[in-house]
């Protein structure tokens, strides 16, 4: 699979220094926490250039978004996803309408603490920086964390998990609902790949920032993909996410989607940073749970037993997702976004330049 660089800017349209940050959204379910995350980034210490909110194929949200912040006193544009449906042609179109020289990227149900931005700046003082993520939190509808749910799985639902580096140092991929790029690295190595991810409510498939990671690595060798834990956004969990249900069913769909990342770019490289996960943190995760389980304390034992439904989930869903690749199916293209054309674009002062052109696969 090949990549392809992203196009120009609209016509008329100059790259500037400084973030623009794009939030991508699907459902006016999730009104209240939209206008969250749109605040958590007016409210920050190192003010962004733009806030770009990118509606996933939803003409009743588009057209409501449009109408809340049409006299904003904050650069806040609202836009159609131009791609397909999902959330990886979603930041596709983002990518391709914004102005800034930096991007980042913040889920819908999240808000980032007011130096966000600040500590992802600080990153790119070192120009060979590509990438910097931060510290992802749960913030839990029921109040508090489940027992029986391990912190070595938190990425289940979005977050920052047990097992990841802390401080500032290098990795192998960030996290995608909190990233940030700098715009070189997608004329680089193409954007979001498309048929990897999240669309909706479907199956929560994942990995699309992996796969684009490791495509960077191999595009430009020399570049550094950071993350910065005091890069610091609270993730809302919702109640259904807390359930063993979509513990399971999450897992399992990351076997799938680890299986197309590792048939494109080699099990080696797709499968490097998973080994070592799997050998030593998820043991000691187990133990600790059996300790704790010895010990009288609550949610030991579940703990334990997550962990082991959680690897025996993920490795069905690699096993039938790599056959599925062998036989052709279930793959995924990293698309171009075609030449800007004049669109229609709802943005903080009324109509303005927009564009279009994420293709369809």
């Amino acid at each position: 699979m090949s990549a392809q660089p992203l196009s120009a800017q609209p016509r008329g349209a100059q790259v500037s220094h400084g973030f623009s940050v794009v939030i991508c959204v699907y459902t006016e379910d999730r009104w209240e926490d939209i206008l969250a995350a749109v605040s958590s980034v007016h409210a920050q210490s190192l003010p962004a250039l733009e806030t770009l909110l990118v509606v996933d194929h939803n003409p009743t949200l588009l057209e409501r978004l449009a109408k809340e912040y049409k006299e904003s006193a904050q650069p806040v544009r609202v836009l159609a996803n131009a791609g397909p449906r999902g959330l990886s042609a979603g930041r596709n179109t983002g990518i391709a309408a914004s102005r800034g020289g930096l991007l980042a990227f913040l889920d819908d149900d999240a808000v980032a603490e007011r130096d966000w931005l600040h500590h992802f700046a600080a990153g790119y003082a070192d120009p060979r920086v590509m990438a910097v993520g931060g510290r992802t939190m749960p913030a839990w509808a029921s109040g508090g964390r489940p027992a029986w749910f391990p912190e070595e799985f938190d990425w289940v639902v979005g977050c920052t998990y047990k097992g990841l580096p802390e401080g500032k140092v290098r990795v192998r991929n960030v996290l995608g609902g909190n990233a940030s790029f700098r715009r070189e690295a997608f004329d680089a190595a193409g954007g979001f790949a498309t048929g990897i991810g999240r669309d909706g409510d479907k199956r929560p498939l994942g990995c699309e920032e992996t796969e684009l990671c490791i495509r960077l690595a191999k595009a430009l060798p020399e570049a550094v993909l950071l993350i910065d834990d005091r890069a610091v956004i609270h993730h809302k969990v919702p109640g259904v996410r807390e359930r063993f249900g979509y513990f399971r069913t999450r897992t399992y769909a990351e076997g799938l989607s680890k299986a197309l990342v590792a048939r494109s770019v080699g099990a080696g490289k797709g499968l490097e940073s998973e080994r070592r996960y799997t050998t030593r943190v998820l043991p000691r995760g187990v133990l600790r749970g059996l300790r704790d389980a010895a010990l009288g304390r609550r949610g030991g034992a579940g703990r334990a037993g997550a962990i082991v439904t959680g690897v025996a989930a993920a490795a069905g869903g690699y096993v039938l997702g790599s056959v599925r690749a062998r036989k052709g199916g279930g793959g995924f293209t990293v698309a171009p976004i075609a030449a800007p054309e004049r669109a229609r674009e709802n943005g903080a002062g009324g109509e303005s330049e927009g564009r279009e052109g994420a293709t369809r696969e």
